[in-house]
Order: C-alpha cells, then structure tokens, then sequence
C-alpha cells in the first residue's frame, strides 16, 4: 500500500484544522478514547457539535486562540493508501513552520474561505508550494454553506486561482467546492451541489496518481552505513546500507562514488538478506561493490551515466528558521542526505518577497521566515541535483553548529 503525505495550508480561520478533523471523523480514523476527549473539550460549543478542529490543534495556545502555530502531523489510512497530513500554521510569521512540512509532500491542499476569495496567504502559501516544487495542488472552496453553495462563487475563485496557478506554474491543479464543517464533499457527496460533479476530497486523495513522481531516470543512493561484521561467516563482507532516493540499480551496473570519483560495479543488492537482480527508490538497500574501495556515510554512489554536480559552492534560495539574523560569513553545517559539511555563507544576493515575488538586492541579512538567495561555500565537495530537477538530492538544510539546531532549509538551484 503507497504513502501520500499531504499538507493543509491557507489563512488563520479558513478551517484548516476542521477540514482534518472532519477527514478523520467521517472515514472512521479516530480511536474511542480520542472520541470521548473530543466530546468532552467539545461541551461548551453553542450547537452542541464537536469540535473537530481539536483532533489536531494540540498546543494549549491553539486550542485557547483557535489557531494553528506548529505543525501537527496525523496518520490514518484507507482500504486503498496511507496518509500523513501536515496541518501547517496560516500566520505570516509561522512560514517556516509551513516550509517545514511542505518539504516532504506529495500534495498540498489550499484552503479558501468561499466569503473572502483568493487573499494575500492565498498567493503566499502557492509561491511557497512553487518554490518546493510540490506536485500536485488541491484547491479546496471552504465554508460553501455561508454563501448558500453558489456555483458562481466557487466558478469565480477558480478562475482567479488558476491565474495564479499559470503564473507560478503549478501542475495537477485540482478545484473542489466543500464545507468541512457541515462535511460536504470531503469523505461523503455533498447532496446540496449537485451542480459539482466531481470526485470528494477523500476520493482524490485516494486515487492521485503519485508513482510518477519518484524519479527513476537519475539513480542516487545515499550512504547510511557500512556493514562490516567480521564475524567467521562474513569475514570479507563488506555492505554500504542505506536508501535509493531515485533510480533504479541493477547487479552487474557500473558505478561511480562520490564526491572522491571511485568507481566499481555492482556485485549484489540485497533487502532482508535476500538477493535482488535490481532495486529502485524508495527502497532502502544493501549494495556489496566488487572492488573494497573508501566509503564512509554520506558518500553517494552513482550511476556512471547519470552524474550529479559536483562542486564547492552552491546557489540556493533558503528559508531561514532562527530568531538569530543570517548574515554573510556565517558558518554552519550544511547537509545534503546523510552528507554534512562545514560550510560559510559566501554571499546574500536577494530577499525574495513571497507576497509578490519582487527582489530585494539592497538586502545584507536574513531574518525569521525570510526566503533569501545566496551562495554558499562548503569545506568540501558536495555532489547534488538541482531542486527543480530532482527535489530528494537538491534539498539541504544549515544546522548551527553549537546548538545542533536547524536554522535553514535550502533549494539549490
């Protein structure tokens, strides 16, 4: 069964939280103590409804404010997939928080308020979904049954969204009208629009065809661990463990490590001890080399005929996460995969606005939630993909090296 991993964004009070409270409700993915809770927070609601927004508004000061301020992550599945929802914060100043959970997702579902149209967060957050390259965009008209489920209005923010949706160049843009509060359209059919004739937001969410975005025309594999057990069975056995991010490996295919250039050829991939004639991404693999070479956690090993970039300065737009500004001849930790580096901030080039999509070249520093280009000078080679190109070896992130803490998250470009 396949994984989709999904994130909910749009502006504080479009109904984020409700929409993922309502998805587990009505598809049966609440647990009977969560029900009881659920009742019991819910008893001083004036219709005497539950509140679903609860199930993933966790924090104190969310439930107090009846706002999202982190990311709350919910697991449920169906007979036909897995889900992972992110549920991402609508405040302009959480967009790190929305960077965050956006970064691993298949699909982004982008809340509008029926009453409101497309507003300022409805622009931001698609940029945001652009600049991720994220693959496929529901657009979700919320609250339907404040303006009596009028197909005009919903007729008319479509067409608004999809001038954005051309101007930034999102693909597999998908439009529904829905209530989460009321629960049309989102597990069962709404039976108050029968003008809208497609699929409810469940229904997508199942049937979004999602195995083609794994790319499987540039192999990487990522280096986790070496297995050397030198036990008497195993005394010469020497096995590199860890995930095929993209492409697919055969046994007998010549291969080049990097970033020292070594090359070698497949002598065997295995899975739970198992021999395979080939693997591709996302399997995570243990891959025996003919020849016993130098390689450590972090190196790559490649195809000979599909070979990454290989250098020591990067260009990158970056989202920066930390209450300390970012300014140029900062040193951090950069990491790409398992590979880290030492590495220093060589140069800002810009403050890109995420309202507007304007420059800012007069900019010296980055501050919380800011997204800058800039370049980046590593103490070594980094082999790595352009984040348009191939977004699980194009994507990195800057880690403070006193503290451990993440402060940037990177698209190399």
């Amino acid at each position: 069964m396949d994984l989709l991993r999904f994130i909910t964004a749009g502006s504080v009070d479009d109904g984020k939280s409700t929409l993922i409270g309502r998805l587990l409700y009505d598809s049966k993915s609440i647990l009977i103590d969560q029900m009881e809770a659920l009742e019991k927070q819910s008893r001083n609601k004036e219709d005497g409804g539950i509140d679903l927004a609860l199930l993933t508004d966790g924090l104190r000061a969310e439930r107090e404010q009846g706002i999202t301020i982190d990311v709350a992550y919910k697991y449920f599945s169906t007979p036909k997939r897995k889900f992972i929802i992110a549920d991402a914060p609508g405040h302009i100043q959480y967009t790190r928080n929305m960077v965050t959970g956006a970064s691993n997702a298949n699909l982004i579902v982008i809340l509008i308020d029926a009453r409101l149209g497309v507003v300022e967060q409805t622009r931001r957050h698609s940029i945001i979904a652009s600049l991720l390259n994220i693959p496929h965009v529901v657009v979700a008209v919320n609250k339907m049954d404040l303006v009596q489920y009028s197909q005009d209005v919903f007729n008319n923010i479509a067409i608004d969204y999809a001038e954005i949706a051309n101007s930034l160049g999102l693909k597999d843009v998908s439009y529904l009208p829905i209530s989460a509060l009321k629960g049309d359209n989102i597990v069962d059919k709404s039976t108050v629009m029968p003008w809208y004739e497609g699929s409810t937001l469940l229904e997508h969410l199942e049937n979004v065809e999602i195995a083609k975005d794994i790319n499987l025309t540039h192999p990487r594999f990522s280096v986790q661990y070496v297995i050397r057990p030198q036990t008497e069975e195993l005394h010469d056995y020497r096995g590199y463990a860890g995930k095929i991010i993209s492409g697919v490996y055969k046994k007998g295919e010549q291969i080049t490590v990097l970033p020292s250039g070594l090359k070698s050829s497949i002598k065997s991939i295995e899975i739970g001890g198992k021999e395979l004639a080939e693997a591709h991404a996302p399997q995570s693999v243990v891959l025996q080399l003919e020849d016993d070479i130098d390689i450590s956690r972090g190196d790559i090993i490649v195809t000979n005929n599909q070979l990454p970039t290989i250098s020591q300065e990067l260009e990158v737009l970056l989202c920066w996460m930390d209450n300390k500004p970012l300014t140029k001849g900062s040193k951090y930790l950069l990491q790409i995969n398992s590979r880290t580096v030492k590495s220093v901030i060589k140069d800002i080039e810009y403050k890109l606005d995420v309202n507007t999509l304007e420059k800012n070249f007069e900019t010296k520093e980055a501050g919380l939630n800011d997204i800058i280009k800039a370049t980046i000078k590593t103490a070594s080679p980094m082999p790595y993909d352009s984040y348009s190109a191939l977004r699980v070896n194009g994507g990195a992130i800057l880690i403070d090296e006193t503290s451990n803490v993440t402060v940037g998250a990177c698209m190399i470009q």
